[in-house]
């Protein structure tokens, strides 16, 4: 449900234009970004919350008010109530993902949480490929509202199964350990918050308008009061030991150069159809969906190779293949329609390079950790992902702008194409300073790892 989520509303975003047409893209788009900056911001501290109180307890919680966010939304007769109801559903799905792998890690046997972990990961594959078609399928039988109704009925039945089925895992807590640093999370999410309000303003109050410099300022701030707490706190939102690993801090930085680009994109594609092409929403969302399901056949055996070549390779070479498709916008892409000859090429490319890429920078970031760490390592990649999303989306407004012409707005396109390259080609070129480790782990590794880490007072 909630990977289900993140593509439809994408989907979404077109109709939303439509419903508010007095409020601007920059305004819209924190649909996208404020959800993006409240799970990103909230991951690993929901993690440990769950360690200390029970992750079937925090699955509920987060489950309820995923579903109450959910229903602000539809709900919501203006852009503001929309935006805090996504923020709510943000705060609901930081405490399900960490809480809901904690459970399957407790429910079964070591020897088969392997499987288990890899069936989790493909049901959210499997939303991310199936939420542009759903998601404008819903859309355009009933409106855009519908998009956010359907997680009603999907979580009252989790509700209902979850609480005859879920088994209650033990609280790991700490007597000599301080809670996890909830002001930190304030301080993290006020700095993201206020960087991606500067970002995407600067074109309506002018880049030298004093609110985008007191943007920009509070920002800067913001973050560094939240890295001064981070090193001095016992449970930090950002465990900076972390980065000692050379491998988890390029991997780190990898993913938030990648994540600005593809995030552009993902959003890009769906406005380029709707805008330039003309397509209806049910067209647009079945045109983008051959990509996300090349990425979820390639992303296992793209887990595998790394295993056995090393992750930088195959990083290389996906970021490059990534690279290629959005050049292949760029250059190929015209104002005429014509999907069999120039799009659907162009998204077969881009979704290899996504199934290359997006899994093997996840497992290269924790590759290099102790067994203990892998979980808490993880998130902090998941965090990095979200930022790299919001970043992304309000530079996604600040290049498309609002054009005056067909002709402006395919050359607007263009350059947020060239842009999301630009971020692959970086994110690749990053990739080179991995070092293949001595003993590579295979992804059974990783995961009968994590498996024992859940177990761990350091785990999230």
């Amino acid at each position: 449900m909630a990977s289900l989520d993140l593509s439809i509303v994408n989907v979404a975003f077109p109709a939303l234009e439509r419903t508010f047409t007095h409020d601007s893209p920059s305004v819209l788009s924190w649909v996208l970004t404020g959800y993006s900056i409240v799970f990103g911001s909230l991951l690993v501290v929901a993690g440990r919350t769950a360690d200390r109180l029970g992750a079937r307890r925090i699955f509920f919680a987060g489950l309820g008010v995923f579903c109450f966010g959910s229903l602000l939304c539809a709900v919501a007769p203006s852009v503001a109530l929309l935006i805090a109801g996504r923020a709510v559903q943000g705060v609901g799905a930081a405490a399900v993902l960490p809480s809901s792998l904690g459970l399957l890690l407790g429910a079964f046997s070591v020897e088969r949480r392997s499987q288990v972990v890899a069936m989790w990961g493909g049901i959210g594959a499997l939303a991310v490929a199936t939420g542009p078609s759903l998601g404008a399928a819903l859309i355009t039988a009933f409106s855009w509202r519908a998009a956010f109704y359907v997680n009603l009925p999907v979580g009252l039945v989790a509700w209902l199964m979850g609480r005859r089925v879920l088994v209650e895992s033990r609280a790991l807590t700490n007597s000599k350990s301080s809670g996890p640093d909830y002001p930190g999370v304030f301080l993290l999410g006020g700095a993201l918050a206020t960087l991606v309000l500067a970002i995407s303003q600067g074109p309506s109050w002018g880049w030298t308008h004093p609110r985008v410099f007191g943007a920009l300022a509070l920002s800067l701030v913001l973050g560094v009061l939240f890295i001064i707490r981070s090193a001095h706190h016992d449970e930090p939102v950002l465990d900076l030991r972390l980065f000692r690993a050379r491998s988890f801090s390029v991997a780190n930085a990898a993913v938030l150069a990648y994540s600005m680009g593809f995030f552009a994109m993902l959003l890009g594609n769906i406005l380029f159809l709707t805008s330039v092409w003309h397509y209806s929403i049910l067209e647009a969302g079945l045109s983008v969906t051959p990509g996300p399901i090349v990425v979820a056949l390639v992303s296992g055996p793209a887990g595998r190779l790394a295993s056995r070549v090393g992750f930088r390779p195959v990083l290389l070479a996906g970021s490059a293949i990534f690279a290629g498709g959005l050049v292949w916008y760029a250059a190929v892409i015209g104002g005429a329609a014509d999907y069999p000859g120039r799009w659907l090429p162009g998204t077969l490319v881009v979704g290899l390079g996504i199934g290359l890429t997006f899994p093997v920078l996840s497992a290269a970031a924790v590759a290099s950790l102790e067994p203990s760490r892998y979980s808490v390592g993880s998130a902090v990649n998941q965090t990095a992902r979200q930022i790299g999303g919001a970043l992304g989306v309000a530079i996604l407004v600040v290049v498309v702008g609002t054009p005056t012409s067909a002709r402006m707005a395919l050359e607007h396109f263009r350059h947020l194409w060239i842009f999301s390259a630009a971020m692959a080609v970086l994110s690749g070129l990053t990739c080179t300073q991995l070092r293949r480790p001595a003993t590579t782990k295979t992804n059974a590794d990783l995961t009968n790892s994590l498996s024992v880490s859940a177990k761990t007072r350091e785990a999230d």
